[in-house]
């Protein structure tokens, strides 16, 4: 049990305390032992009572919490509280932006324990005369109700990748000599999935479904046919579809699979659909399958309907961009503001995936209370133990950047002369969220026109089948972007995604370089870069325009001339 899977049932404890209406102060002690034990970097599974009632936060009752979670698995009083909570009172917990305080008012005033009834009485104006819940308010819920039942049918590609990979470890346990591919949605890389799909071509193909019988981790469901199994996999919380083909018509059957349906109805030559060219016909590849038609190979992610078509007649398909292409990475925190590992155990292993450097660009002092966010004399002390390691590790650099909060008039919450003093400035918004278009694009286009912000971070706010964005005129933004030299964040976090793909097109159309940033928190967050790039790709991002392609020493001057001449701004006005 690592520490993440601690806070989480230690949030989930805070949360139903407060739901119960239990004591404010107890209440606030399992709030500071969650923000303490985030920001450490040695694991607590394994320490004694004593040793864990030592650590910085946490004292004797959470640590004798703590002590039984390792021991039993679970929190005796919070299975308590759960067991003492209506089913639908629980399962509203988990929607995002309704919050514990409203949950136990219409719980406890109005004995409202499900969504259903929840709908139902603001349809029928229960709520009017609750305290907290005006006309906004009720809006807001519906919204997110509507939100939370279309989103809990999905998952995120980065789990969905997990877990196809461990079915088709599987698979080829029991078909050693089977082609095994992903394919649909989860191999054109969507950003959330509601089904998995598989392709496996053997020449027995047809044992596959009575092996998976046998197999207690599977379970057929009634829409099962010869030539695709379709049910559950162990704890996968969306559908598994395995279609089966034999060698001969693997690459049609993956490519109809595959492609969207806008994509397989794209018209050939002979007036006939794709999908029914590549019916019935034997291909050696899917290269030769597109050849046929006289269009050159069409990458999977592209494969939506959208704009691959034109691009390809055209001869324009781009070379996308892979993560051999990035040579550095920048948006990341150490523990100086809320990541779980130092400077050094940031920056060392960042060297140690062969990359060039590291930006790290820390909470800005507006983020204090949430983020544990700096204050101008910690920026300083951070800036000089950077100089520092950057002495020692060369020609590995770091980059002294920082996450700067847009505030609500749009400025960010440094003055001009200490943001002077980064390479680089991410502007991002991470409070008062719930605004309207007017707000929200007076607000970024103030940042945008900051001239200290180098990059436009996590855009919207999403956070993907949790809460939706602010609302944008995305093309709006992409424009302020271009003429002022601003360039915009693929936040490769698999829970963000932000800028949304669908928007890389307009940006490389204006010229907005677009940079891949993994929004690490701890080390190994830099593996989200894969999710990162994934969604490029699909966008169709080529490294040319994806700033950290960049050489170290195109990124030092770079930033060089950006403050130099945010510096000169600021002195004629």
């Amino acid at each position: 049990m690592d520490n993440k899977d601690i806070v989480k049932t230690l949030r989930k404890t805070a949360s139903f305390m407060e739901l119960h209406g239990e004591n404010e102060f107890k209440i606030r002690g399992y709030n500071n032992a969650i923000y303490n034990i985030e920001r450490i970097t040695d694991p607590l599974e394994g320490m004694s009572i004593k040793e864990l009632e030592n650590v910085n936060g946490i004292g004797k009752s959470i640590a004798a919490r703590i002590y039984e979670l390792f021991d039993t698995g679970k929190i005796t009083i919070l299975e308590e509280m759960i067991a003492q909570t209506p089913g639908g009172v629980v399962e509203m917990m988990n929607i995002k932006g309704l919050g514990t305080k409203k949950i136990r008012s219409l719980w406890q005033e109005l004995d409202i324990t499900t969504i259903d009834q929840l709908r139902s009485s603001m349809d029928e104006g229960r709520l009017d005369t609750l305290k907290g819940f005006g006309g906004k308010v009720q809006d807001n819920i519906r919204k997110t109700i509507k939100f939370y039942l279309e989103s809990k049918s999905k998952i995120h590609f980065s789990d969905g990748h997990l877990f196809s990979i461990e079915i088709i470890k599987k698979l080829e346990s029991k078909l050693p000599s089977a082609t095994i591919s992903t394919t649909g949605e989860m191999r054109r890389k969507l950003e959330v999935l509601d089904i998995i799909s598989l392709l496996v071509g053997e020449d027995q193909f047809y044992k596959l479904p009575g092996l998976l019988r046998e197999d207690p981790l599977f379970t057929e469901n009634s829409h099962s046919s010869p030539y695709v199994w379709r049910g559950t996999y162990s704890d996968c919380p969306i559908p598994v579809e395995i279609y089966l083909c034999d060698p001969g018509s693997y690459y049609s059957r993956l490519l109809i699979t595959t492609g969207s349906e806008a994509h397989l109805a794209f018209q050939t030559p002979d007036s006939i659909s794709f999908k029914q060219q590549l019916t019935g016909v034997e291909y050696a590849s899917e290269e030769e399958a597109y050849s046929k038609v006289g269009l050159p190979f069409i990458e999977p992610e592209l494969r939506e309907g959208l704009i691959e078509f034109q691009l390809a007649e055209s001869k324009k398909i781009p070379k996308l961009l892979e993560m051999g292409d990035l040579r550095g990475i920048i948006h990341n925190h150490s523990h100086y503001s809320d990541g779980r590992h130092s400077l050094r155990e940031m920056a060392e292993h960042c060297k140690s995936l062969g990359y060039e450097y590291l930006g790290i660009s820390d909470h800005s002092k507006a983020a204090a209370f949430y983020a544990n966010g700096m204050d101008e004399d910690r920026v300083k002390q951070q800036q000089e133990e950077i100089e520092e390691l950057n002495a020692e590790l060369a020609p590995f650099k770091i980059f002294k950047g920082i996450e700067a909060d847009i505030l609500p008039d749009g400025n960010l919450d440094y003055d001009p002369e200490t943001l002077a003093t980064f390479d680089f400035v991410v502007a991002s918004v991470h409070s008062v969220l719930n605004m309207d278009l007017e707000k929200a694009m007076a607000r970024m286009m103030r940042a945008i026109t900051n001239p200290f912000t180098t990059v436009l971070g996590h855009l919207t706010g999403r956070q993907l089948l949790i809460r939706e964005g602010f609302p944008l005129d995305h093309r709006a933004i992409i424009d302020a972007c271009a003429e002022n030299g601003v360039m915009i964040e693929i936040n490769a976090h698999p829970h963000r995604l932000d800028l949304d793909w669908r928007w890389i097109p307009y940006a490389l159309e204006k010229n907005v370089m677009l940079s891949i940033n993994p929004d690490a928190h701890a080390k190994e967050g830099y593996q989200d870069m894969y999710y990162g790039v994934c969604v490029a790709r699909k966008g169709g991002l080529t490294s040319s325009m994806t700033f950290n392609t960049k050489s170290r020493l195109e990124v030092e001057e770079y930033f060089q001339q950006r403050v130099q001449k945010a510096v000169k701004s600021m002195k004629t006005k």
